[in-house]
């Protein structure tokens, strides 16, 4: 650990030397350059054209040279990146769960929301996949309600894709490193005349696996996927414009690197099962924007298609011995509609409205083999949920007084969820129906409301916003007692104070914000009681409270400075298990109190050679923790740090690097748990070296 902090103060104290040493620099400076274009990036995520500056939330903006730089492959690497979001390596691209401000869910629907080039994620099964082609990320911090409805009562994360019409070119990219990494990327963007333009992209990636099982020699998460994505834009007319954007991603994983846990030697074991774990997954999307500009508003139809098929095989046990094997396969078919009809930009009101339709319909099949018990049962879910929703935001600008805006909106949610239940059990060979249920439907309708204030004083925004956060209830996908079928809705008020503002004359710029969210009904992780699966129960009341300060440089002499960090103390106001216990006071599991990055990066121009023109440094830390494991909190994961690295030699459209990751190879526990009468452990992934290549046509 003191070593990654060495190297960030060496980098950060020649930083600080040439800001200290640098005059006073005029607005139009090139320095500036970048911090202007941060300022005025419009946030697609926002729906109605605000830029960064403008917009009263949390907002943390990844571009894709932030991307590439830091070697970002997955959601899981913009941890601590984006202040107070955290997506743990859970065992399995399965297990993704996302939490933002403390608020998240380890099992079933989201607690935060995810767009991929305007295709909403309802299954966090689907999260994890592998970037290519991205353009930047956009992560909100807050309740999303209003504008996006179910599901993102902690923020939003929104993903962008390059699109043919701001980039045109070809690109090749290959990668490969230690643990039997490799990927290739490609992507070609084109214009046919002034009206259609056209882009298409792949990728693929391999590695051997991190984690060897020592009873069968192999490594357990052994990982093929490969991707692409075409994209298709054309002019109708004028004021017409035709889009679609369809991708797909395939993916064959073994998973669960899962050790039990020593509690004499307070250390993981080693890996040792005897039944391969698997997760396979197929994931297929399709956006389809209709766009019609008008003279005084804009109108968009958004048409969305989602389809995920995959298949878990999981040694539920963890031992050399066979006891438990579950094999779990699900199939999704999503749809939305989305009407927006808005303002046009540049006027002092500013105003949408929209309509949403929603149809979800996933079949799930758990089959479990319980050896010693001679014991084998079936359980299939035959799920399907609808939903609507109409909503307003208005925005007046030089409200009361100058440079003041007002923004309020709200949102009126309807949802039905209905599952037709079947039990089959084989017991000593005799076979038995214990249950085919259609249960009642259940019925929400919500109100979801948000109110904010921007005041803008010369180049800096303060902001104030309230807003109410919703996420669903619905049915468990494991129960074993009639009163755990089901789990209530859960809501939050949110209440947050920023700044947004240039400091040292304007060579940084800061993000400032403060929370605090009122959570009541929290839907909280247990296991079930034969501690063969998982549910939700609603917890009572919580609460979250804390703050994110992001910085951002200027280029200065080369160099560039970047910091985020995020305090996050969640904690049970009030959680009742029984009469005799409880867990009122303590601090909500999985969640870290505190997300630390920093980068420097230093770039050096090579005068009068052949080979190199430029060569770029880059060191990049990031930490997470301490992070409780239990609602006990008798388990916990204390904070710890990594330190990555690259550097980049580029020749003209010509860029090798070689990077590093998790450079003093730091031992933590990414994720921990108790079942079947032990303790399990996921240890951290290894330091890792490798290289690129990357040219551009």
């Amino acid at each position: 650990m003191k070593k990654s902090y060495y190297i960030i103060l060496v980098f950060f104290t020649g930083f600080l030397s040439d800001v200290l040493a640098q005059g006073p620099v005029n607005s139009a400076d090139s320095a500036l350059k970048k911090l202007i274009e941060l300022s005025e990036i419009v946030i697609k995520a926002s729906k109605d054209n605000v830029t960064y500056k403008s917009i009263p939330a949390s907002v943390s903006v990844i571009s894709s040279e932030k991307l590439s730089e830091n070697e970002i492959r997955t959601l899981s690497d913009i941890s601590a990146m984006a202040p107070n979001f955290y997506m743990p390596e859970y065992g399995s691209k399965l297990t993704s769960p996302v939490y933002i401000r403390g608020i998240g869910s380890r099992i079933n629907s989201p607690s935060v929301g995810l767009y991929v080039d305007y295709v909403p994620y309802f299954e966090k099964a689907a999260f994890n996949f592998d970037f290519f082609d991205v353009k930047r990320i956009e992560v909100l911090r807050g309740p999303q309600g209003t504008l996006f409805g179910r599901n993102t009562m902690g923020g939003i994360i929104n993903v962008v894709t390059t699109s043919p019409m701001d980039f045109n070119g070809t690109i090749l990219n290959l990668s490969a490193g230690n643990y039997g990494t490799y990927s290739v990327n490609a992507g070609h963007y084109d214009k046919l005349g002034n009206k259609f333009a056209y882009s298409l992209s792949m990728n693929y990636l391999h590695n051997d696996g991190f984690y060897t099982n020592i009873y069968t020699g192999n490594e357990v998460d052994k990982l093929n996927s490969y991707g692409a994505r075409l994209r298709t834009i054309y002019e109708l007319t004028r004021k017409i414009t035709v889009e679609n954007i369809a991708g797909f991603e395939v993916s064959k994983q073994g998973g669960y690197p899962y050790a039990i846990y020593n509690d004499s030697l307070k250390a993981a074991e080693k890996i040792n099962y005897n039944q391969y774990s698997l997760y396979d997954r197929d994931l297929f999307s399709d956006a389809l924007l209709v766009k019609y500009s008008g003279n005084n508003f804009d109108l968009t139809a958004t048409t969305c298609f989602q389809y995920l098929a995959d298949l878990q095989g999981i040694d539920q046990d963890f031992t050399a011995d066979s006891l438990y094997y579950i094999n779990q396969e699900q199939k999704q078919n999503m749809i939305s509609q989305e009407l927006l009809f808005k303002s046009k930009e540049n006027r002092r009101y500013k105003w949408l409205f929209g309509a949403y339709a929603f149809y979800q319909a996933f079949d799930n099949e758990v089959d479990v083999d319980a050896y010693k018990s001679h014991l084998n049962y079936v359980k299939t879910y035959d799920h399907k949920i609808d939903g609507y929703a109409f909503f307003h935001q208005s925005a007046l600008n030089d409200f009361i007084i100058k440079n003041l805006t007002v923004t309020a909106g709200v949102r009126i949610d309807a949802e039905k969820d209905y599952l037709n239940y079947t039990y089959d059990r084989t017991l000593n060979g005799r076979y038995a129906m214990l249950a085919d249920t259609i249960y009642p439907a259940l019925r929400s309708l919500e109100i979801i409301p948000r109110f904010a204030l921007n005041y803008r004083l010369s180049a800096s925004s303060l902001y104030a916003v309230v807003a109410r956060g919703y996420k669903t209830g619905g049915f468990n996908s494991t129960f074993e007692r009639p009163e755990d079928l089901t789990f209530d809705p859960e809501f939050s008020w949110n209440y947050e104070v920023g700044i947004k503002t240039p400091l040292l004359n304007n060579k940084l710029y800061a993000d400032l914000a403060f929370y605090y969210i009122d959570w009541k009904n929290q839907q909280i992780y247990q296991t079930v009681p034969s501690g063969r699966g998982s549910m939700l129960k609603n917890a009572g009341h919580s609460v979250s409270q804390g703050g994110e300060l992001s910085l951002k440089s200027a280029p200065l002499n080369g160099y560039e400075f970047a910091m985020s960090y995020g305090y996050t103390h969640a904690r049970f106001v009030s959680y009742i298990v029984n009469s005799t216990l409880n867990h009122n006071g303590n601090m909500l599991p999985y969640v870290p109190r505190n997300t630390l990055s920093a980068q420097v990066s230093k770039s050096i121009k090579v005068n009068n050679s052949q080979i190199i023109d430029n060569i770029r440094f880059n060191i990049l830390y990031r930490g997470n923790g301490e992070i409780y494991w239990d609602e006990e909190n008798s388990e916990r994961q204390d904070y710890y740090g990594l330190l990555d690295a690259k550097v980049s030699f580029m020749r003209k459209s010509v860029q090798f690097d070689v990077w590093a990751r998790n450079i003093t190879n730091t031992e933590y526990a990414s994720f921990y748990f108790e079942a079947l009468g032990n303790k399990y452990v996921q240890t951290g992934r290894p330091a890792q070296i490798g290289m690129n290549l990357s040219i551009k046509f």
